[in-house]
């Protein structure tokens, strides 16, 4: 009976050894999954046993873990999982940036504050500035002009609302674009009596020997005066107080046929003569275009060049903001074409003749001026906001938030934005994402699939990598009342090369810039927001200015449309 036994469990272990491949070997092959990576040396592990594998190692990068999948969905444990049949595992990585996560401890709590318009009351707005509350009243950025002077960057801005009567120009100073000091009253106000500077336009600061030349726009009422517009000037002995020079004003050129628009002085100082050059926007024949002067130092001439640049698109009546400046070997005019978006042109020269102009970022990011200190040179211009923030249809009004952006020149002469040094490096806090990982795949077809990826705190920064093999839309996800419909999205389209933002789960369009998107490419990427204000930065090709309303205390998503990415390194990043 008990031989019978015996054979009888024998034959049971034979046929478990037949089923379960008992004794075998299976081989495990070792992916380092990485571009240009040496190939890994197989192993061979007896069935039911756990793999023994010693990490890779990739420069500037930290193993994270084993994979089934080239994808990284399912994860290998070394500890638990053992091996049954031949298979491959993957390696993945994360970017070594020395940091570890922590907790901010000091945010905001949205839970209570669940409207838009309490959310927006509630920013502290310390990176996109906006003006102190007056009253009741919220006042907003209007077009800056920047002048930089012995570490110090005066912002001159037409202040919208508050205690501004008709646009006048207050000043808010900064070392670092990260902190600002407001200064209450106005530095150049519009005139209470009315006349030809009834309300100010946009303008520009000059230091002449000592003496700073604060040349603006004066618009009067057409009906009662002969030019609607002309140029103006107000004298200081510093950079902060002036004093209107009475009787001294520029009028548009008879040749242009036209006085009601002659606008935005810009004022620069010629290295070689001692001159000040001054370029206006002026229309001619209903075609925007841009003219030149030359100003002797004591203002007592002023000479007509001719026109410099005329608008080629023929889309505008105004190129309102132009500025000029050169980086390397090229220079530069920019203008904000009305309601558009910022423009550049390049020339071997100042002044011109220049090229075919190409938009940089979009309409969300207006009327930007560019100045320059010992690190750098940065676009300072405002960010558009909603009438009623409430609105899920467009982002249309006059003025918003300061915003600066640093200029990068590429090798080919063309300009990207970048953030500034400054506002990137005070996110310094790492914060966890929303999954247990640094790297999250996303496939989808003709629905929109979605995963949640970071937390949308008051002001935090995140970045990461990706690689897409699809042709569809993909980006970041923002809920903004808890109904997917209503999201509102930050959309990279590889069809039409544009990243833009739209509402109401892509429905409703916004605003685009042009990006080129090749599949199968490695993309980095940055996303900073403060308050509402957000910047999209893919790296060092193309930036998106956008206004989110609502999403604060949210989760963010990743979110794709006939598409399959593959997103890496992934971090989030809040202020201490």
């Amino acid at each position: 009976m008990k031989n019978k036994l015996l054979s009888a469990a024998a034959a049971f272990c034979l046929v478990c050894c037949l089923l379960t491949g008992c004794g075998q070997s299976y081989t495990v092959s070792l992916n380092a999954n990485y571009p240009g990576a040496a190939a890994l040396e197989d192993l061979s592990v007896k069935s039911g046993k756990t793999v023994t594998a010693e990490a890779p190692a990739r420069e500037g990068y930290v193993f994270e873990n084993w994979y089934t999948d080239k994808n990284l969905t399912e994860k290998w444990n070394l500890e638990t999982d053992k091996v049954k049949s031949d298979l491959t595992l993957y390696a993945a990585w994360d970017k070594d940036t020395g940091d570890k996560i922590s907790e901010g401890g000091n945010d905001k709590d949205f839970s209570r504050l669940r409207t838009p318009g309490s959310q927006e009351e509630a920013y502290a707005y310390d990176l996109f500035f906006l003006p102190e509350v007056d009253g009741t009243s919220q006042p907003y950025v209007g077009d800056t002009m920047p002048f930089y002077e012995d570490g110090v960057c005066y912002i001159y801005y037409l202040k919208e609302a508050g205690d501004s009567y008709n646009h006048s120009v207050y000043l808010v100073t900064t070392t670092d674009f990260l902190t600002y000091k407001e200064y209450d009253d106005p530095v150049l106000e519009a005139s209470r009596s009315g006349g030809q500077d009834g309300w100010i336009g946009t303008g520009s600061v000059v230091n002449v020997d000592g003496k700073y030349y604060f040349f603006y726009t004066g618009h009067g009422n057409a009906s009662t005066l002969e030019y609607a517009e002309k140029i103006m000037v107000a004298v200081g002995d510093s950079p902060t107080s002036f004093e209107k020079l009475e009787g001294w004003d520029i009028t548009p050129p008879a040749s242009l046929g036209q006085k009601n628009d002659f606008r935005d002085p810009q004022a620069y100082i010629d290295p070689e003569t001692g001159n000040i050059i001054l370029t206006v926007t002026a229309a001619q024949s209903g075609t925007a275009r841009l003219l030149k002067y030359t100003l002797t130092p004591d203002l007592k001439t002023a000479t007509y060049d001719g026109i410099i640049f005329t608008d080629p698109t023929g889309d505008f009546w105004n190129l309102e903001c132009s500025d000029t400046f050169k980086i390397g070997d090229t220079w530069y005019i920019t203008y904000s074409g009305q309601d558009d978006t910022l423009w550049y042109a390049s020339s071997d020269t100042a002044y011109g003749p220049y090229g075919e102009p190409a938009r940089l970022d979009d309409k969300l990011f207006y009327a930007a001026k560019h100045v320059e200190d010992e690190n750098g040179v940065y676009m300072v211009g405002w960010a558009r906001r909603s009438e009623s923030v409430s609105s899920t249809q467009d982002v249309a009004a006059w003025a918003g938030n300061l915003v600066v952006q640093e200029v990068i020149r590429q090798n080919d002469g063309t300009l990207i934005l970048d953030p500034v040094d400054s506002i990137q490096d005070s996110f310094s806090v790492r914060r966890a994402l929303a999954v247990d990982s640094s790297h999250i795949y996303l496939e989808s077809g003709s629905r929109y699939s979605y995963t949640d990826a970071f937390t949308c705190y008051e002001s935090f920064m995140i970045t990461g990598d990706f690689i897409f093999t699809g042709e569809g839309g993909f980006g970041l996800s923002f809920d903004y009342n808890g109904r997917t419909e209503k999201n509102k999205q930050i959309v990279l389209d590889p069809t039409a090369d544009t990243i833009s933002l739209k509402f109401n789960e892509g429905s409703t369009f916004i605003t685009e810039t042009a990006a080129v998107l090749d599949p199968g490419q490695e993309y980095s990427f940055t996303y900073i927001q403060d308050g509402s204000v957000g910047i999209f930065y893919l790296d060092g090709a193309a930036s998106l200015t956008v206004r989110l309303y609502g999403v604060s205390g949210k989760t963010i998503q990743f979110f794709a449309e006939n598409n399959a990415i593959q997103f890496s390194s992934l971090r989030q990043y809040t202020r201490p």
